[in-house]
């Protein structure tokens, strides 16, 4: 582009600028591409801030009516798809002052006393997370009672457990699938946590010095729902620690459905076969056609990175300006409309699959850990509840493990005869002990897998989830 070429209004400006910018900085400046998104928030927070000003003699009861009529006549007029602000909005504060002009003359001109766009955009800010959070929540709840509507309905079911992707022993398959109902629990809990300080109120900051006007700072804040206000006008306008904490839970949200949709898409593999995929939540191959692929979980896996980029970039943001306003703050919309539209999306996904999406293979999964060594501990086990230290045991039960795989057999395939051999504290009710469904049910000690104790961890959760007690 030519040199001094300018575009856009310079009037959006005080007197002190001659020209306009130019067009491509006109663009490159401009936010009202994204932050259009605030909208809402943004005449929430301006008509509590109207009627502030009328409460403490600023402007008239009114005017301060005709700015509330003003904003909700701008409010209809986005709602009908009307209001269309343009690249010289530059952004959505700018839009609404315009209309408001537009629409009242002289009186749209007083809104923005004893308030700048800095701590405007801050509290618009907060308003529109506050208000997500508390979806996101819901969300979350919803996911939950997938998995235990699962759970519940497979209370006797067994599935291979692992560590290091290696059989380890075997559980109930409602006990894993509780591990993640407590793991998004934990999420809840993270994301309520950082409501808490979501919802205080940078309103009456205004550029970062406070202001001069006789304003009264708590009436706006409990008009808007704000718990409690910033302290200090500077850290008011420059706090974005809530952007970086809400990015930093969404990414552990993300990062445990990301585990969540590996085991499905490993147990939706011919080569586990524990699930069976609907074909509500799976799709086809343009050239195989007998293929059916996991692409929820997929998708779930591959967008958790997206949530984790943002994070770091607000990190990196954030980290090297000084108090107070920079523009750079610009940059932290768009990271966190999408890091919540894409958690809060993926948990949706999440909750249908279970919901509707899967069914678990019992006579497969009960058939798998018949099939493997899992059952070695409660070997050892057995030999300590008769006395034998428990290292001895271990060293003796791994020989015979290295036993059976050099005679290709498993350990319920050697006889009373042959484990009398190797130690003679073997008795009859032996093989009774190394049935899968009596490993399972021997784990009764507090937040094992035995029957038993999964199905008091379910019946707390059921209750909770009926709301007859909270989960303690």
């Amino acid at each position: 582009m030519a040199g001094g070429v300018t575009g856009g209004a310079a009037g959006t400006w005080s007197d002190r600028f001659e020209q306009g910018l130019h067009p491509f900085i006109e663009a490159f400046n401009a936010s009202i591409g994204f932050d259009l998104t605030l909208l809402q928030e943004d005449l929430d927070g301006s008509i509590a801030h109207a009627r502030m000003l009328a409460s403490v003699g600023v402007i008239t009861e009114a005017e301060a009516e005709q700015l509330v009529e003003g904003l909700e006549t701008v409010r209809a007029e986005a709602a009908s798809g009307s209001f269309q602000p343009g690249l010289a909005d530059e952004d959505v504060h700018f839009a609404v002052e315009r209309r408001l002009i537009a629409l009242l003359g002289p009186v749209g001109k007083k809104l923005h006393t004893g308030r700048s766009r800095n701590d405007q955009v801050g509290t618009d800010l907060r308003l529109w997370l506050r208000r997500r959070l508390d979806g996101l929540d819901q969300d979350l709840q919803r996911l939950q009672g997938a998995l235990l509507t699962q759970a519940d309905r497979h209370r006797r079911t067994m599935i291979p457990g692992y560590t290091h992707l290696q059989r380890a022993q075997p559980l109930c398959l409602a006990h894993h699938l509780l591990a993640y109902v407590e793991m998004l629990e934990r999420d809840r809990e993270r994301l309520q946590d950082v409501r808490k300080r979501v919802n205080i109120c940078p309103l009456g900051a205004a550029a970062l010095a406070g202001t001069p006007v006789p304003i009264d700072r708590q009436r706006t804040a409990k008009e808007l729902g704000f718990s409690a206000v910033y302290a200090n006008s500077l850290d008011a306008v420059s706090d974005r620690d809530f952007c970086v904490e809400f990015s930093a839970a969404a990414s552990l949200v993300m990062a445990h459905l990301s585990r969540l949709a590996e085991e499905v898409i490993a147990w939706a593999s011919e080569e586990f076969g524990f699930v069976r995929l609907s074909d509500r939540c799976a799709t086809g191959s343009s050239l195989m056609p007998q293929k059916k692929n996991p692409d929820v979980p997929e998708l779930v896996r591959g967008k958790t990175g997206r949530v984790f980029g943002h994070l770091q970039g607000l990190l990196t943001m954030i980290k090297g300006l000084p108090l107070a306003y920079n523009k750079d703050f610009q940059e932290d919309k768009e990271a966190l409309f999408d890091a919540f539209r894409t958690t809060r999306d993926c948990v949706e996904a999440m909750a249908i699959l279970f919901e509707e999406g899967l069914d678990f293979r019992v006579e497969r999964l009960n058939e798998a850990v018949e099939q493997d060594f899992s059952n070695a501990t409660d070997v050892a086990d057995y030999l300590v509840s008769r006395g034998v230290p428990f290292r001895e045991a271990y060293q003796l039960v791994g020989a015979v493990v290295r036993r059976c795989l050099e005679q290709g057999c498993l350990l319920r395939d050697l006889d009373l005869i042959a484990w009398k051999e190797l130690h003679p504290a073997f008795e009859a009710d032996l093989h009774d002990a190394l049935a899968p469904r009596a490993v399972v049910a021997a784990r009764r000690s507090e937040g094992g897998t035995g029957f038993e104790r999964v199905d008091e961890q379910l019946q707390r959760w059921l209750q909770r989830f009926n709301g007859t007690q909270p989960v303690g």
